[in-house]
């Protein structure tokens, strides 16, 4: 027998031994866990939640997650919003799933039919998605009719039957054995799965996996921290408004009473939290903010250093308004054709109600201030001096300035101060404005102030 072959089995032994890290190793890597992302949607479609679903997404490529799964409970919101978690999902390029738990309404279905699998809890809904303003009522059929195409064309998207997602938003829609005309699709589980909108029915996010055919798996669920929270909060729509008021009014007040500081405080830090949030999510960008700002110098130089109310004055308050408008859109620089204009006609109407509203409350607590003995007596006299008891209404003095002559010490817009016989005295001029160093004479005294003219002389 050769040498060669007497050492052929223990070569063939040793080849085995070496080789079978190797098929493990192979094995392994077969069977590799997959990473699922979870997170939740559970309060109204709104910038908060769009805020959730971007930040998702970033954290799901940086985990190299292999799985997107939103757990859904939700009875719709913000069409602008829903769109784009919609179009981010569509676009994502990792596979997204939902669960809906109980409900997925309105906006809800739009973002659900953007999935690429849908999964229910026994005795959920999906549909209802007509558009419809705060009280309810169906918005026209302009608005319907952009819902319907995009509900059509992400059902597309995905190879679900277009029809039954724009029958989800038309109740005039008839498809024989699903709608009947006269109301809007809204499945149960059971009919979602009958017709291709539901790949199966579960109670927890780990049935929806097995389900799937997934075993080896890892969930990261997504966590917000304090700061998340305070973000989210704070660039609601609603709260927006409250801060927008907050700003107003403190404007209002601090030129009704110039000096008193704590209006124009209370104006800064809200205008501090309004614009801070969205420009940390990249909304407000710097020539917004600095729109506001302009805004406000430019008012401030109308009230402080012209006369009247003009140019500076109008162009400040157009500058404020844009400022805080064009700060709750998404837009690329000062680019008008990237203005999104549904979410701009609701930017502005939010920022002229909140406005009209700061204004009308300001007017009011104000005249409260002046004439509740309760709580602000203390910051207007309410008894009066009777000349009968000795008080004089004006010094005696005063009155004999009249039709004397002096010049203006000070721009009188109208009021301001007068120098009459070497003594500053308070004066109001009786028409118009009339520039510092002017030659005037007294034409009156009324309200302890000096009434007066140009000189005619």
């Amino acid at each position: 027998m050769r040498p060669f072959t007497l050492l052929l089995p223990p070569l063939l032994i040793l080849s085995a031994l070496f080789s079978l890290p190797l098929v493990q190793a192979q094995e392994r890597q077969a069977v590799k866990e997959k990473v699922v992302y979870v997170f939740p949607i559970r309060d109204e479609i709104a910038p908060p939640v769009q805020r959730m679903t971007d930040k998702a997404l970033e954290e799901a490529r940086e985990l190299g997650a292999d799985l997107i799964l939103i757990h859904m409970n939700t009875y719709g919101g913000m069409l602008e919003s829903a769109d784009s978690i919609r179009t981010a999902i569509l676009n994502s390029g990792i596979p997204f799933w939902v669960f809906i738990d109980n409900n997925a309404a309105s906006a809800g279905a739009l973002i659900s039919i953007a999935c690429d699998s849908i999964y229910m809890r026994k005795g959920a809904s999906i549909g209802a998605a007509t558009v419809v303003n705060q009280t309810g009522e169906a918005l026209p059929d302009k608005y319907q009719s952009y819902m319907r195409a995009m509900m059509r064309a992400t059902a597309e998207a995905k190879g679900r039957d277009p029809e039954i997602a724009q029958a989800m938003v038309d109740p005039r829609i008839v498809i024989p054995g699903i709608v009947d005309s006269g109301r809007v699709l809204t499945f149960t589980t059971s009919e979602a799965m009958a017709n291709g909108y539901c790949e199966g029915e579960a109670e927890t996010v780990e049935e929806v996996l097995a389900q799937a055919g997934i075993r080896d798996y890892r969930i990261v669920r997504q966590e917000l921290s304090g700061m998340d929270k305070i973000i989210g909060f704070l660039i609601n729509p609603f709260i927006s408004g409250i801060l927008i008021m907050i700003i107003i009014g403190g404007i209002y007040f601090e030129l009704q009473t110039p000096g008193i500081g704590f209006p124009s405080a209370a104006a800064l830090l809200a205008a501090l939290m309004y614009f801070a949030p969205l420009y940390l999510e990249g909304l407000a960008e710097h020539w917004e903010i600095l729109l506001f700002i302009g805004g406000l110098i430019l008012l401030a130089v109308e009230i402080f250093a012209l006369p009247g109310f003009g140019v500076a004055g109008i162009g400040g308050i157009i500058l404020i308004v844009g400022g805080l408008t064009l700060a709750m859109i998404d837009n690329i620089g000062f680019e008008p054709s990237t203005f999104p204009l549904k979410g701009v006609v609701r930017a502005f109407f939010t920022v002229i109600i909140s406005s009209f509203l700061a204004i009308v409350l300001s007017f009011w607590l104000g005249q409260k201030m002046l004439t509740s003995p309760r709580f602000f007596g203390h910051l207007a006299l309410d008894t009066t001096q009777q000349r009968s008891e000795g008080y004089l209404a004006v010094a005696e003095e005063y009155r004999s300035l009249v039709g004397r002559s002096g010049t203006a010490y000070t721009i009188l817009r109208p009021a301001g101060k007068v120098e009459v016989d070497g003594d500053i005295l308070d004066a109001t001029a009786e028409t118009g404005y009339i520039d510092q160093g002017t030659p005037v004479e007294v034409v009156g005294y009324l309200n302890a102030q000096l009434i007066v003219r140009k000189h005619r002389g």
